[in-house]
Order: structure tokens, then sequence, then C-alpha cells
């Protein structure tokens, strides 16, 4: 079995997220499942019905693993590997009820992370050849925020911070609370010596007082890319520069062109096309 991939999250983070999705399925049992002999086996491939990249392995063994451990799991691809209409992508074998128990939940998993992982790459190979690193932020499905940050890495980005705890990111309201740009940067160096420290700017003249007051990245909210440029050749090389705000696969590479460093976009995770997965029966 091949499993060189990116490192998922933690066993247990992938055990809880397939344990709230599998009650939300099965509630006190699968009605339907009685139907079938309780001797009967399958043999089964998943098959991909389109181009894409895998991820979602761990969520979909997990699956099996919690509804019978008797269901053997055989896997083709690694995660982070690019699929082919009519790739068959594993093998499921096992007692049949739990199987087809666990045929919906399983594929949920995958289709999801496969969509963010496939999305993911196509931005990343928008912008290959530029240096711009193509970030994920917080816009992530409630619940499985860790599942599609490990999706994006799938598909060759990087994760931004995970919630809140991990990083700071002054944006507009706090600097408005705290009364400036330099006092809300002086507090959060203060409390946080530690923890990256960014800043949401709208103008040129807000990059100026981040700069001045010690961020160490700027975020460069819904700048024009001649507002991109401008910012690159004031700064590049003396303070992250990170674009984000309506960024789009249309539109990303003329963003990376302009010398940024990084390049965010909720689109990675909330804009989810599912990958086609479908369950054949041998």
């Amino acid at each position: 079995m091949k499993n060189n991939g990116p490192l998922p999250p933690s066993a247990m983070t992938v055990r809880e997220d397939v344990r709230r999705a599998i009650q939300e399925d099965f509630g006190p049992g699968d009605c339907t499942a009685q139907l079938i002999d309780a001797e009967a086996r399958l043999e089964t491939r998943v098959i991909c019905r389109e181009d894409a990249v895998l991820a979602g392995r761990a969520w979909f063994d997990e699956t099996y693993a919690q509804i019978d451990a008797g269901v053997s799991v055989e896997w083709f691809f690694d995660d982070g590997e690019r699929l082919r209409p009519d790739d068959a992508v594993c093998r499921v074998d096992g007692p049949a009820r739990a199987i087809l128990s666990g045929e919906r939940t399983a594929l949920n998993f995958l289709q999801t992370l496969s969509g963010t992982a496939t999305r993911t790459r196509r931005y990343v190979e928008a912008v290959a050849d530029t240096g711009a690193i193509i970030l994920d932020t917080r816009k992530t499905l409630p619940g499985l925020r860790l599942a599609q940050k490990y999706a994006v890495r799938c598909g060759g980005g990087s994760n931004h911070r995970i919630g809140l705890f991990d990083a700071i990111l002054v944006k507009e309201n706090h600097i408005s609370a705290a009364g400036s740009i330099r006092a809300a940067v002086g507090r959060a160096r203060g409390l946080y010596p530690d923890l990256l420290l960014g800043v949401e700017v709208e103008t040129l003249d807000q990059l100026d007082q981040a700069f001045e007051s010690g961020a160490q990245r700027v975020l460069l909210d819904n700048f024009s890319t001649d507002r991109l440029i401008e910012a690159v050749q004031r700064y590049k090389g003396r303070i992250g520069l990170e674009a984000s705000g309506g960024i789009t696969l249309k539109s990303v590479r003329d963003v990376a062109l302009t010398g940024v460093d990084f390049i965010s976009t909720g689109d990675l995770t909330k804009s989810l096309h599912a990958v086609d997965f479908s369950m054949r029966f041998m």
C-alpha cells in the first residue's frame, strides 16, 4: 500500500471527523443494509470520473475502520497524485453490509477533500515560475478546517494560519479599536512576540505605517495590479507581501507577476467542486 503524500492531521482529529460523519448518517442504524444477507461479501473499486488530485485517504480508511474492521482497503494512488478519468483509485473488499453502509460517508470525504486539492493545484500551476506562494484562508467548512488545510497541501499550496491562536493578523476593525496601526502592532508585539505578525492594509500609506511599526507581513487587500507593483518596488525583501481579496483563477497569474511573495484566497476551500468518484461493485 503506497502512502507517500503529505502528512494528514493527527489520528485523533481524523477519528473525530469520521465519528461525527458516521453518527450524522447512521443515527440509530442503517435500515437498508439489513436487507442484505449478513454473510454476504463484496469486492469493489472506487473509480475517478474526471481529472483530479487525490486527497482524503485517511478519512476514507477511518470510515471503514469504525464501521467494520473486516473491511480491507488497498490504494493505488497516494494523496497528492493526479488522477485521470476512469482511474481505479482503490479496492474495497469485505462484508457487504459494512461496505454499503460506509459508501456515502467515505466518498463524501474523498470527494470534498479531493475537490479542495484539485482546485489548489490549478492555482499553483497558474503561478508556476513566478515565485509566489499560494495560501489558503480560514474560510473553511465548519468542523473540517484541518482536513481542508491538509487537502490544500496535497494540491501543492501552503497553509496560512490555522486559526486565531497561531498568528496575529491586525485587520481594519482591530486598527479602529486600538486607535492606529502603530498602537495595534505595538500591543501585539508586546503580548505575542513569538507569533507571526501581519497587518491588513488598504492603501500604500497604511503599508508604510505597517512597515514602520514593525509588522512582519502585510496583507494587501484588494490592491490593483498597479498598486501591487508599487508595493513590491517599495518593500520587496523588507517585509512579506501578501496579495488578497477577490483573487480568482483568471486573475491569479497577473497578481503573481507583480512580484508579491504570497497570494491568499478563500476560493481554495469555499468555492468547492466535489470530485466525481463512484464505487463500482465487481
